[in-house]
């Protein structure tokens, strides 16, 4: 029976519960339902989907009836209530199956014993039927009224209003994944060569690899990398943005070095034993750009551990930006420290920034390990990272991201300049 527990029939604080921002659409969908199936007093409540001649239960809300009902079963439309109700031959709202003649003519009624029946269709913004928001009792309860049928109105907006969400997001998904696909397939992507300076020789010792991307719309290239993570294809991209580079190694002069920028989920699973075959590795660094915590440092370390033997080196990047890379500087003794740009720049402003650059270039020198300053923008920048022992540096102020041809006639001669480096700012 339903619950008439005060006068305002506690619609609304079913609704503020139902619409709790917690857990994915398919959790809030069932707390709706089971908020609304509780109050009216009935057995089952599901969510469906219209997929073609068949109705799917996607959500379903039947304590104890698991075995009946749950989500995945699917009915064919011309056995259920579903399509008699879309069409007006069964009203949405019924008290007693046995008062419907039709209803009590379908085997469902009472292979199911269905004794009364609520049920409203879900529509999307676009004006498309998704489906069907429906709750059954086992008895007839001629209490329910049409106060009860628009409070289940009100909870199929709420489902309506997370199914669309929800499809809005797969097609933006959809769309990301359509873009990697092609950037990859078409080969969309161009590589720029950063320069990275030794301050002491005054010349370039090598450059950093970084993919560009031509479709539109243009965005940044961490957005690219971001997006193909989140669609399953960031491994397959990083790959793509490797084997560019590596195509380039042999037109710079010994002994310049590339590097190239790889997560840990690719270092993992990528197969660069397989990809730097024939490479000479002792020319190749990889830059590891994992901002967030890795769950399994041996499981990196034994990947890369042949790859070091050989003469690959890891640097570690973006240190002194958080956590994480502090973490990955202690678990993987890297063979470089990048600092980030937020420590260097201003670093001739800041003390604090200067003292914990200064930090770092101690512990590299105490661990084997060699400082890169990135980011660096202006003279006075420089000459404070000097100051504290830094010798490689990065930024805009000693080179842009280049052209191929560009960063192979910047490679140095084997000539070396004496005289201080003095850049205008």
């Amino acid at each position: 029976m339903r619950n008439d527990l005060s006068e305002c029939d506690q619609t609304l604080p079913l609704l503020f519960a139902a619409v709790k921002r917690e857990g994915d659409a398919s959790d809030r969908i069932r707390r709706a339902l089971q908020a609304v199936r509780s109050h009216l007093g009935l057995q089952v409540a599901y969510v469906s989907r219209f997929e073609g001649e068949r109705s799917v239960f996607r959500v379903v809300d039947a304590p104890g009836l698991e075995h009946v009902i749950k989500p995945g079963d699917s009915r064919p439309l011309d056995e259920i209530y579903c399509r008699h109700i879309l069409q007006g031959r069964l009203p949405q709202l019924i008290p007693d199956t046995s008062a419907e003649p039709l209803a009590m003519a379908m085997p469902i009624t009472a292979e199911c014993q269905i004794g009364s029946h609520l049920s409203v269709p879900i529509e999307l913004p676009n004006g498309e039927t998704y489906g069907m928001f429906c709750c059954i009792g086992f008895q007839a309860d001629c209490s329910l009224n049409e106060r009860d049928l628009a409070t289940m109105k009100a909870f199929a907006e709420i489902a309506s209003f997370e199914i669309g969400c929800e499809l809005e997001a797969q097609r933006e998904l959809r769309a990301k994944q359509t873009l990697v696909g092609q950037v990859i397939d078409e080969d969309l992507m161009s590589i720029v060569y950063q320069p990275v300076w030794d301050i002491e020789a005054m010349q370039p010792l090598g450059f950093e690899c970084l993919a560009r991307f031509s479709p539109l719309p243009l965005r940044s290239p961490d957005k690219w990398f971001a997006d193909a993570a989140e669609v399953g294809m960031g491994v397959e991209l990083e790959l793509h943005a490797i084997r560019k580079a590596l195509q380039a190694i042999g037109r710079f002069p010994a002994p310049i070095d590339l590097s190239v920028n790889a997560s840990a989920a690719t270092i993992l699973g990528g197969d660069l034993a397989r990809l730097f075959d024939g490479v000479p590795l002792d020319r190749l660094i990889v830059e590891i750009t994992e901002h967030s915590s890795v769950g399994n440092y041996d499981a990196i370390l034994d990947v890369l551990r042949p790859l070091r033997q050989r003469g690959l080196r890891l640097a570690v990047d973006d240190a002194g930006a958080g956590y994480s890379s502090l973490h990955h500087i202690l678990n993987m003794q890297p063979d470089f420290i990048k600092l980030d740009i937020g420590l260097t720049q201003n670093i001739d402003l800041d003390p604090a920034r200067k003292a914990l650059a200064r930090a770092l270039v101690g512990f590299a020198r105490d661990t084997g390990s060699r400082i890169v300053a990135e980011g660096v923008e202006r003279q006075s920048e420089l000459d404070a990272l000097r100051s504290i022992g830094v010798k490689k540096v990065q930024g805009y102020l000693l080179g842009r991201p280049m052209s191929l041809q560009d960063a192979v006639a910047l490679c140095p001669t084997r000539r070396r300049r004496k005289t201080p480096l003095r850049l205008s700012a």
